[in-house]
């Protein structure tokens, strides 16, 4: 079993900027992935970006060029900075771990783009 906190969310303007961090505790030997999802009311829950145990990362079109996706593997921590933000990026991000025998999501925070 692991566990996932999330922090960072929060109100920002648009062009501003946020960084979010998920911390993974509990069994977290083997993980194979980590990810930032977001969902938007009324849509479906989507892909932001990923990036894997060797360090490979997926953005998702959307978010290219100003969202990064980073990890602190002694610290089990996945990050996601998040800059030049518009209203499109307004969501609940969730933070997603995926390893042996286990795929644990976060409860989600808000990141909420005022325009």
């Amino acid at each position: 079993q692991v566990q996932l906190v999330e922090s960072g969310g929060g109100l920002v303007q648009a062009g501003g900027s946020l960084t979010l961090s998920c911390a993974v505790s509990g069994s977290t030997i083997s993980i194979y992935a980590m990810a930032w999802y977001r969902q938007a009311p009324g849509n479906q829950r989507e892909l932001v970006a990923q990036i894997t145990r060797g360090g490979n990362t997926h953005y998702a079109d959307s978010v290219k060029g100003r969202f990064t996706i980073s990890k602190d593997s002694a610290k089990n921590t996945v990050y996601l900075q998040m800059n030049s933000l518009t209203s499109e990026d307004t969501a609940v991000y969730f933070c997603r771990v995926t390893g042996m025998a286990y795929d644990s999501w976060g409860q989600g925070t808000q990141v909420t783009v005022s325009s």
